[in-house]
């Protein structure tokens, strides 16, 4: 990718490219049509011989109608494997395919060497059809990506490509359209739908000075809004990468499956040729090389993993690779970082102590003085006294302390709005009420600030952190499922104290930097635990690298914390975790499950073809019925529900 590009272009597939899934299409369709007519020569085949009708011969070969899927579906295989034996000597599963067709071809069981063909063909096209299922998601998301935006430029607006923003242009988005980068809303206020990006179905509402995203639906007003990422660098162009990239990477199961097929070759080869000479039935070898197939053991396990991972997409989870799917099913022990993961992130009034005042007045004085103040406390206090609907005026003589806090006139007397060494550096008297205060609010895991007027201590108000709603239930869900639970923050230990005391955390550590963390995770996994971490910040990403599992909270647009994860929560929230958990433990039953029964069949196969109850045909039909039944069983996981 150039420098222009990443700075400026849309780096999102336009219509052509959309539309260049044609020739996969269309390869899906040919495909069809030669199962339905491998199929139906299958059928004229058997019930020629049902009814008895002797097949004529030229150069003493049978003139079977089963030939048609040998040539069909058969050839293409023996193709693969060959290329495959020639270029890299990859021993896998096509090759004995291939044998076992061609070595019933020799031995003129026509209808068994088409049987192995359709069947391996059908199995082929149930699994690219849960394929196809699983990337229905990223299309819609292409879809999602406008060719065009409106531009405002001194008043006039224009319309250029989606691909030519910059970023701080202002754009104006008209109720019904489609968001094409990422910004903040300059003016008017609207509702954005994001279900097809977080999953969420209620429209958010945003005003001025709130982020949007691109592939946002803007649902009523219009807006005008700054761009800020655009191109690679949007929401949306990062989410298309990071679903791609999840559907490119294999789970080690199945790379587990593959190793079991390398070696099930030699094996299958060693057992037909011993068989056929001992007893002398080529018939037999031929039977049990085509059950020792292992089509179900190589095509369950993809299919179960690529079907899990569409089944996520669709409660607004992003899975960034089927290994990381299949280490959040081993996970015992769940690690979270406090604020902005199982707290909103918002500071809310919890509290407030007078001194000679009541509650609503010191609360109205706070917010005037703070109401030109952009620190988060200010900003807190502010819209408490607003939700109150308290009456109140910006104040005079306004000064900021960084750190410590902000000083007004109002009705000419001076107020100090801080922390309480604010307070002392101005001199003033703590008495021991407000001392005695301070330490209730902070025992409580308050963030205290304090406020003076006229020289003296008028009131302390106590701010908190707000525990997201879902959070509480998230915890008792990963309680009832065995799981143990770790909070790792850098706020202090009282805070900590707090929200872990009421969501009821198996181990507490407070105070911590970025690096403290990685520690803790490494001492918990030293102790044998498979650990996953959630977290929402850049503080966090080295934890979540560290981790088993990371999991990542907020927004596609997040950079170093989304590339840190093996799992986005692009909701924001928390209320898709039980299902993913669910689901990934789901996954590993149902893998599990479909290489027992895939190794199961072969076994009893085997040893039906080796002591010749089985023929050829028979064979083929239980082998590859068996293969069908286990993807069968994997492609359920995409509608898989939370009960």
């Amino acid at each position: 990718m150039s420098t222009e590009q990443a700075q400026g272009s849309l780096a999102l597939p336009n219509r052509q490219e959309i539309a260049s899934d044609a020739p996969e299409t269309e390869s899906h369709r040919s495909e069809l049509i030669i199962a339905i007519i491998s199929g139906l020569s299958l059928a004229v085949s058997f019930g020629l011989s049902y009814t008895g009708v002797q097949m004529p011969e030229a150069a003493g070969w049978p003139l079977d109608p089963a030939w048609v899927a040998v040539f069909l579906c058969g050839v293409p295989i023996i193709k693969e494997a060959a290329e495959a034996m020639i270029e890299s000597f990859d021993v896998k599963a096509g090759l004995l395919i291939s044998l076992a067709l061609i070595a019933a071809v020799c031995v003129k069981e026509i209808f068994a060497a088409g049987e192995v063909a359709f069947l391996m063909m059908l199995g082929e096209l149930l699994e690219e059809r849960t394929v196809r299922r699983s990337k229905a998601g990223l299309k819609r998301l292409l879809n999602l990506s406008p060719q065009m935006a409106h531009l405002v430029e001194n008043g006039v607006e224009k319309m250029i490509p989606a691909s030519e923003v910059r970023a701080g242009q202002t754009l104006r988005v008209r109720p019904g359209e489609t968001i094409a980068v990422d910004g903040v809303v300059t003016s008017g206020e609207t509702a954005v739908d994001l279900s097809a990006i977080t999953g969420e179905s209620l429209p958010v509402d945003r005003l001025p000075g709130d982020k949007v995203l691109s592939g946002g639906l803007n649902r009523y007003g219009a807006i005008e809004m700054k761009a800020e990422r655009v191109g690679s660098d949007s929401s949306l162009a990062r989410l298309i990468r990071l679903v791609e990239e999840a559907d490119s990477k294999k789970a080690k199961l199945a790379r587990t499956a593959d190793r079991w097929a390398t070696v099930i070759v030699p094996a299958a080869i060693v057992l037909a040729i011993v068989v056929g000479l001992t007893t002398g039935d080529i018939i037999r070898a031929v039977s049990i090389l085509i059950v020792f197939c292992p089509c179900g053991l190589v095509l369950a396990t993809p299919t179960a993993i690529v079907a899990a991972i569409g089944a996520a997409t669709k409660q607004g989870v992003l899975v960034r690779s089927g290994e990381a799917l299949e280490r959040l099913g081993k996970v015992n022990y769940m690690v979270f970082d406090k604020t902005g993961t199982l707290t909103t992130g918002e500071l809310k009034l919890d509290a407030v102590r007078g001194f000679g005042l009541d509650e609503d007045e010191i609360l109205a004085l706070a917010a005037s003085v703070e109401s030109q103040s952009e620190h988060p406390l200010g900003q807190a206090i502010v819209q408490s006294a607003r939700e109150k609907g308290l009456a109140f005026e910006p104040a005079g003589g306004f000064s900021m302390e960084p750190g410590l806090g902000v000083t007004a006139v109002i009705d000419g007397h001076e107020i100090l709005a801080g922390r309480r060494a604010f307070m002392e550096r101005g001199g003033l008297e703590l008495p021991a009420e407000t001392l005695a205060a301070e330490n209730e609010l902070s025992e409580a895991g308050d963030t205290v600030v304090w406020l003076a007027r006229g020289g003296k201590i008028a009131g302390l108000l106590g701010l908190s952190d707000t525990i997201r709603p879902e959070s509480r239930a998230l915890m008792a869900d990963l309680k009832a499922a065995g799981l143990k639970t770790a909070l790792l923050t850098g706020d202090h230990e009282k805070a900590a104290g707090r929200v872990a005391g009421q969501l009821g955390f198996d181990d507490v550590r407070a105070g911590l930097l970025p690096e403290d963390k990685v520690r803790a995770i490494k001492e918990l996994e030293a102790a044998g635990n498979i650990v996953a971490m959630t977290g929402d910040g850049l503080n966090d990403a080295p934890a979540l690298k560290s981790a088993s599992v990371g999991l990542a909270m907020g927004d596609v647009g997040s950079d170093v914390t989304i590339e840190a994860a093996d799992v986005a929560l692009l909701s924001g929230n928390l209320r898709p975790l039980p299902y993913l958990m669910n689901l990934s433990r789901r996954t590993l039953s149902t893998i599990k499950v479909n290489i027992s029964l895939a190794m199961g069949i072969n076994i009893v196969a085997v040893i039906l073809a080796a002591t010749g109850v089985m023929g050829p045909v028979m064979s083929a039909l239980v082998h590859n019925l068996g293969a069908i039944v286990v993807v069968l069983n994997a492609t359920r996981l995409y509608n898989f529900k939370l009960r």
